[in-house]
């Protein structure tokens, strides 16, 4: 079983985060990371927001740190672990600035990155930033497609509807043949675009049954992914039992990955948490193999 961590203290969504994590920084960080890749965990993610409206953030959060700078100190940390946007919000960039600040982050990392990318839906932020809210389900397709043809290329060509240029140098760019493109949503427009312009799936507030009746219902391809939650914080070490209960749902639901949140008291406590997870995720595993 796969497992990926949803990195602690760079977001402070409310219900999900621990107190902890308010007075934590990089150096709590840092030691988790290295920790979940001692232990053999998957990915570590870090979100995308500039600035959240005061109101929204009452229910979102408002505590983003800024994914290239985050995961530019951890891959100096970690040897192993993916390092997963999730999700930058794809109206906000143009396709060859991703490809260039994060194709430099696939360099630095040994080609670690996963680029989780979304339409987005917050439109305060659209506007502050000055992009185009209306119509930005079309751009963000071409740029879907623009990406594909540009990262790990010197000179990447593109002639789209929204996006179009050649001649120019990109270096350093990614160092993957193919850098994982995972697309964030919940609906079945948003599974269809990550089928068509992706290489993997990560829904967000979707019951359980409806994920799996989408998945079925999906001709997807070899080798992708689909990346589910395992919903709220789990507690490895003081509920092991209904820790491994909800990886099982999980994975019954048709996830090929699991992110996983947990409940701490402190970045030492979240380490024990990651050895008690791996414990658990190995037990079933192996159960499912013996299935």
């Amino acid at each position: 079983m796969r497992i990926g961590i949803t990195s602690p203290v760079v977001t402070a969504v409310p219900g999900v985060h621990s107190p902890w994590e308010r007075g934590a920084g990089i150096e709590e960080l840092g030691a988790v990371a290295e920790a979940a890749d001692r232990l053999g965990f998957h990915h570590l993610t870090c979100s995308e927001h500039v600035a959240v409206p005061v109101d929204v953030a009452e229910q979102r959060g408002g505590t983003y740190w800024d994914p290239l700078a985050t995961f530019g100190y951890l891959a100096a940390r970690t040897r192993r672990i993916r390092l997963a946007t999730q999700v930058l919000v794809l109206g906000y960039h143009h396709p060859l600035a991703l490809a260039k600040r994060y194709g430099t982050l696939d360099r630095v990392s040994g080609g670690r990155l996963v680029l989780g990318l979304g339409v987005g839906s917050l439109e305060e932020e659209f506007r502050l930033l000055g992009a185009a809210f209306e119509g930005r389900g079309g751009i963000a397709d071409d740029a879907l497609a623009a990406l594909r043809a540009s990262l790990s290329r010197r000179e990447p060509v593109y002639h789209g509807e929204h996006f179009g240029y050649e001649g120019f140098v990109v270096e350093p760019h990614a160092v993957q043949e193919t850098v994982p493109l995972w697309i964030g949503g919940r609906t079945l427009r948003s599974l269809r675009r990550a089928v068509a312009y992706g290489n993997g799936w990560v829904p967000f507030g979707l019951p359980l049954d409806r994920l799996r009746e989408m998945v079925d219902a999906a001709p997807l391809p070899e080798g992708f992914e689909v990346v589910l939650s395992a919903g709220r914080p789990l507690d490895p070490s003081g509920g092991a039992d209904a820790a491994a209960r909800a990886l099982r749902k999980v994975s019954e639901a048709g996830a090929t990955l699991v992110s996983v949140s947990l409940a701490a008291g402190s970045s030492a406590h979240y380490v024990e948490q990651l050895e008690a997870l791996a414990r658990i995720a190995g037990v079933v595993a192996g159960e499912e193999e013996a299935a």
